[in-house]
């Protein structure tokens, strides 16, 4: 949690107006969308709330930072990720995804010094590594038990990675038909 400027824990309130101006309660000061892009930066919490209704309105606004920072500099999510992210609304796997994009997020930041060094010594082998391990640790999140815990020392790693991959697309392929099921 952040600490505020009166000391106490919890995140910073930004208050929307109708005028589309933002109103940082923890510092009594006006702010743009970049300052809360720099505050997402610099790990402040912060929630932003319609001054008028007092709805939750934070992720909107991220959303709307993003946009901004996908049009005003170097794209970041590449198209085929947006329409795959698209296609997904609607979708009975759409409920899973924000657990899974979190998780995957996460993993990414725990393991960032790997990706550069994988980026800097040998960039397919590495970034291969770094890939599977990503995957099993996202599998581990939503699907315990999925990835063998112990799973035997093969001579040949890339099978045992090539049936690890196998089972898992078994396992999504019968979780979304059970989903399909259920949605009908």
């Amino acid at each position: 949690m952040a600490k505020k400027s009166d000391g106490t824990d919890g995140p910073v309130i930004v208050k929307k107006y109708a005028n589309r101006r933002l109103y940082n309660t923890a510092s009594s000061s006006y702010i743009t969308l970049d300052d809360l892009a720099g505050m997402v930066r610099e790990n402040v919490e912060f929630q932003v709330l319609d001054a008028k209704t007092g709805d939750d309105i934070t992720h909107s606004i991220l959303t709307q930072i993003i946009m901004d920072e996908e049009s005003n500099g170097e794209q970041m999510l590449p198209v085929s990720f947006l329409r795959e992210l698209i296609s997904l609304y609607g979708n009975s796997m759409q409920n899973m995804m924000p657990s899974y994009l979190d998780a995957a997020m996460a993993n990414f930041r725990e393991n960032q010094g790997k990706i550069r060094e994988a980026f800097e010594n040998s960039p397919l082998a590495k970034l291969q590594e770094t890939q599977m391990a990503m995957m099993r640790a996202a599998t581990k999140a939503f699907m315990p038990g999925a990835v063998s815990q112990g799973a035997k020392a093969t001579a040949e790693p890339e099978a045992e990675e090539e049936n690890e991959l196998d089972a898992l697309r078994k396992q999504m392929a019968a979780m979304q038909k059970k989903l399909d099921d259920l949605g009908n």
